[in-house]
Order: structure tokens, then C-alpha cells, then sequence
């Protein structure tokens, strides 16, 4: 079984900065993309970030570039985002997913359970 589990969310206070994983197991995801995804109630899902596993190229939405980083570390089978300069806009469920390089209409097709991050004001 795919599995995806995400952790590191939490209570924030604006300005500060967490770093959320995503443990990746079940397969090997060497050709595939791994991104974040976010969703605040009563708003979409929204992209905000992703990283080629096999390789360095990273792709950030606007809203976060800049103060968001995602990265891999291979060897721990794991993907960090770290959040730094954060608002009260980023809070949010945030959900660490996977694809395959190739995938038509870049469908994410592994999702994680989500971790809850809230900032304060």
C-alpha cells in the first residue's frame, strides 16, 4: 500500500516558521513528482509546491515563493516543506502529494491525510 503521512503542522504565531514531512512509503518514487497542496475552509485546494524526487527542479506557487522550500532527503524516504515569514492567509490543511513525471493532466494520484497549520496574528 502507497502511503503518504504528513506531520509537523501546528499553532504558529505570524512571522514564524515550521517545516512539515511527508514520509513517503509503499513504492518507489524516483520518477515521480511530489508536491504540497493546501486547503482553507470555505476555499479550494490550492497548489503550493513540488519537487521532482530524482532531481533538484522545485516549482512554487506565488503566494509562497520566497518564503516556502521544498526539498527530499532520499535516504529518509521524505519531503519537507519549510515555511518561513508566515501569515494568517497560510493557515490551512496541508496535504503532501505524489505523481508520476509523465502524468496527463499533472493528476496526483497518491494523497496524504493532511496536517493542520494555523498562524495567529
Amino acid at each position: 500500500q502507497v502511503q503518504l503521512v504528513e506531520s509537523g503542522g501546528g499553532l504558529v504565531q505570524a512571522g514564524g516558521s515550521l517545516r512539515l514531512s511527508c514520509a513517503a512509503s509503499g513504492r518507489t518514487f524516483s520518477s515521480y513528482v511530489m508536491g504540497w497542496f493546501r486547503q482553507a475552509p470555505g476555499k479550494e485546494r490550492e497548489f503550493v509546491a513540488a519537487i521532482k524526487w530524482n532531481g533538484d527542479s522545485t516549482y512554487y506557487s506565488d503566494s509562497v515563493k520566497g518564503r516556502f522550500t521544498i526539498s527530499t532527503d532520499n535516504a529518509r524516504n521524505t519531503v519537507y516543506l519549510q515555511m518561513n515569514s508566515l501569515s494568517p492567509e497560510d493557515t490551512a490543511v496541508y496535504y503532501c502529494a505524489a505523481r508520476p513525471q509523465t502524468a496527463r493532466g499533472r493528476e496526483y494520484n497518491y494523497w496524504g491525510q493532511g496536517t493542520q497549520v494555523t498562524v495567529s496574528s
